[in-house]
């Protein structure tokens, strides 16, 4: 296993790190280290950016209009706009539903959808949770019926992340109730914008808008809309949630997180403190041992050997890294952590109250959202259970 980067990898990284210096808007980046809420103008912003170098697909091989970098390269890249302070690419299009195009869609759906997510001009939506089919996502409901040349979708996803500002959406749906739950599913391509879509949002607890209901009823889907075959859906959903529990783990972004829970520490004045200390030493080894799991995989796939299906173990200790770096922020601040008006942080101004450092207004709201990390993409004592299964056989 070779861990050093090539002279030639290190000059693409400075080349990003040049680009991404040059165009990424300040002020985007200036929330994006300060925990501010990004909006919708923010992130199609960014996306676009990049969509105009042909940089948000960045993962995507050239024969579909991406710039075909290696493993390595894109590492790099996820590394550099991490630290940078960019916006995490929204996931949905660019990351997880064009790879099943790509590799399950047909010529022309490929030609008709790929081109909008590749410039940021489309946003995608995620489809697959339910009520009561969350984990076990082979229960999904929402039923859609052919008829003629058309699909007539009926039912209700949840949790649907931004899904207020979507244009497009792919969806599991039940074609078929015989045979095992997995083999009656479909993947379905919806444009939100038909009849019969409603989403209604659902407030968190510090009045954020993040995650949506969104309700089906006798909304019409055109047959060409179907990915692959039908009833073969469970295929392409895993093929995509392997892309999902990968962008999950982000040890670039816990890289970044690492450091500003430094400046919080010291700031704060419990970075002096021996046992918290400490437990910020924990958590960067952890931070390393993840990027260390995550180079293993590069080095295996820039040598031509077979990688480990390491998606589930990525996606476990990624996302116990976000909890823990979260709580050990809120932890520095103290008290002074709770105070969040909203309204008062998106005008730049969070009031007197003690203490006095608006850095720390939004690190207990931080908290509580980071608890969903261990559950979506796949629960967390699921993910176990497949490791175990796939990997010590």
């Amino acid at each position: 296993m070779d861990l050093s980067f090539t002279p030639e990898e290190q000059k693409f990284r400075e080349e990003v790190r040049a680009w991404v210096k040059e165009n990424l808007p300040q002020e985007i980046s200036h929330k994006v280290h300060n925990a501010l809420e990004l909006t919708r103008d923010d992130l199609q912003g960014w996306a676009r950016i990049l969509g105009k170098k042909g940089w948000l697909g960045y993962g995507w091989p050239k024969e579909f209009g991406g710039p075909g970098w290696t493993a390595v390269q894109r590492h790099l890249f996820e590394e550099e706009t991490a630290l940078a302070g960019a916006p995490r690419i929204i996931p949905f299009g660019p990351v997880m539903v064009a790879p099943v195009i790509m590799a399950f869609g047909n010529a022309e759906q490929q030609k008709r959808f790929l081109p909008g997510i590749a410039s940021g001009e489309v946003w995608w939506s995620q489809g697959y949770s339910e009520p009561g089919s969350g984990s076990d996502l082979a229960s999904v409901k929402t039923k859609a019926e052919r008829k003629g040349d058309k699909y007539i979708v009926n039912g209700q996803k949840t949790w649907t992340t931004l899904g207020q500002h979507g244009d497009w959406m792919f969806n599991l749906v039940r074609t078929s109730n015989e045979g095992k739950p997995q083999t009656g599913i479909s993947f379905l391509l919806l444009d939100m914008k038909s009849p019969g879509v409603t989403v209604r949002p659902i407030k968190l607890l510090d009045g954020g808008h993040e995650v949506n209901e969104v309700f089906f009823d006798n909304v019409e889907v055109p047959a060409e809309n179907l990915i692959g075959e039908e009833n073969k859906g469970w295929t392409y959903a895993k093929h995509l949630l392997s892309h999902e529990r990968t962008n999950i783990a982000d040890v670039n972004r816990a890289k970044r997180e690492l450091e500003r829970l430094k400046r919080i520490a010291k700031s704060e004045g419990v970075y002096d403190d021996q046992r918290f200390r400490d437990e910020i030493a924990k958590l960067e080894v952890d931070i390393v041992a993840l990027e260390m799991m995550v180079l293993r995989v590069l080095s295996a796939a820039t040598s031509g050997k077979n990688s480990l299906d390491v998606a589930g173990l990525l996606k476990i200790r990624g996302s116990e890294i976000q909890q823990r770096y979260s709580e050990l922020m809120m932890l520095a601040g103290g008290p002074f952590s709770l105070p969040l008006i909203r309204e008062a942080m998106e005008a730049g101004w969070q009031g007197n109250f003690p203490g006095g450092n608006p850095a720390l207004a939004p690190l207990t709201s931080t908290f509580f959202n980071m608890r969903k990390t261990t559950i979506y993409g796949g629960s967390n004592e699921v993910q176990r259970n497949i490791v175990a299964q796939t990997v010590l056989g």
